[in-house]
């Protein structure tokens, strides 16, 4: 009898381990089903549902003339944008360019996300695996290719970078030269060809043909907007942008602030022109700037500027002069309110630009998420309407014209 419990008993518990085994084997599942990162796959997701379209650009309901952007020249020359980039291909190594180099038609142009590393992976070659001399030679295709103001504020936009991973506990997903160079085409003064740069906060795509330049779809952020500690402590950001377009705002009529406005409240984030929203179907909102004073013209046209003088001197003027031809269908819309302690976004929209500029809920600085946007938290775009974003209209013709 004795010897029968014996053997029931080792049965009993062999079993149980069994069992046990078998929960533990289930816990390895589970918690490699949990290292999936659902936001990475969000994105990863959308990128791919919107590269099933092909490029058409962003358009009103109405639509507005194709023919708006035309092959000319410009007189700026583009020479020594050129040559930044051949000297920066020039020193990569042969896996390097491989990684960096794509053909002027490759869908990297559509391929960019201004989130942070941790949930979009980029391509090209970083700043953080160049050398000294490699990166002095991205820096000066940036140079040469914006102005000294667009260069500063894309060095700053990446020095929140590293505030961000300060304040992260030195979080891999943060860090000033996680940002990602690829060239498109072949460095040329006569063919089309192109660069960008991808990284959190900061994404600009660069078309060149001849001596013309397009400089969209361009995203520039960040967060903090103010630092006030660590290595970059004072780094600011994005304060004539807020602050010129609460200015234009305040001098509006109370019936012209009522036709600008969307809503008078701003609870999350607003923003549409972003990243995957190359083909968008976006109506004129607010009010057209026919409707403004002299005065409110001008102040509107700086605002403008603040963003088109980023690109370097002498293009600026070039886009400005097709800006001012299309004033009068220029509209301005707001979302938010108009005191001086307000959060807001707003958006100009004419045929030829579009620019957004928005106060967003925290997200990067630890424990700062009230659910609220914040102006600790900026968003802008710049965007090319009516097809012309990547220079694809300008590089439709080229092809028209030389039967590519």
């Amino acid at each position: 009898m004795m010897k029968n419990l014996i053997i029931i008993f080792l049965l009993l518990t062999a079993f149980s381990c069994k069992k046990k085994v078998a929960h533990k084997e289930n816990d390895r599942k589970t918690d490699n089903v949990e290292k999936v990162n659902p936001v990475k796959e969000h994105f990863a997701k959308m990128e791919t549902e919107a590269l099933k379209e092909p490029y058409v650009g962003i358009f009103t309901k109405d639509s507005d003339s194709t023919n708006l952007f035309q092959i000319r020249s410009t007189g700026v020359s583009t020479l020594p944008i050129q040559q930044a980039a051949e000297s920066f291909l020039n020193g990569l190594s042969p896996s390097q360019l491989q990684h960096t180099t794509f053909d002027i038609n490759d869908e990297e142009w559509r391929k960019w996300c201004n989130v942070d590393n941790g949930i979009y992976d980029r391509q090209g070659v970083s700043l953080k695996e160049l050398s000294e001399i490699q990166k002095k030679d991205a820096f000066k295709l940036i140079q040469e290719s914006l102005s000294a103001k667009g260069l500063q504020l894309s060095k700053d936009i990446m020095k929140t970078d590293q505030t961000l991973k300060e304040l992260n506990n030195g979080s891999l997903d943060y860090d000033e030269e996680l940002y990602f160079f690829t060239i498109m085409g072949k460095p040329s003064s006569t063919e089309p060809w192109g660069w960008q740069i991808d990284g959190h906060h900061l994404v600009i795509n660069y078309f060149i043909l001849g001596d013309q330049v397009v400089m969209s779809p361009v995203f520039m952020g960040g967060e903090p907007i103010i630092t006030t500690s660590g290595k970059y402590k004072g780094n600011t950001l994005f304060q004539d942008e807020q602050n010129f377009g609460l200015a234009l705002m305040q001098s509006l009529t109370q019936q012209q602030q009522k036709e600008t406005t969307i809503s008078n409240v701003k609870t999350g984030n607003n923003n549409v022109a972003g990243a995957n929203k190359d083909n968008l179907t976006l109506d004129y909102q607010g009010i057209q700037v026919s409707n403004f004073s002299k005065e409110q013209r001008q102040k509107l046209l700086e605002l403008v500027y603040l963003y088109i003088s980023n690109i370097r001197e002498g293009h600026d003027k070039v886009k400005m002069e097709e800006v001012k031809a299309h004033i009068d269908n220029t509209w301005f819309s707001w979302v938010g309110g108009t005191s001086e302690d307000a959060v807001f976004y707003y958006r100009i929209h004419s045929p030829v630009v579009l620019i957004e500029f928005d106060h967003q809920k925290v997200v990067g600085v630890p424990n700062a998420d009230d659910g609220k946007p914040s102006k600790n938290h900026i968003h802008t775009v710049v965007r090319t309407p009516n097809g012309n974003d990547y220079g694809k209209n300008l590089l439709r013709q080229h092809k028209e014209r030389h039967h590519h």
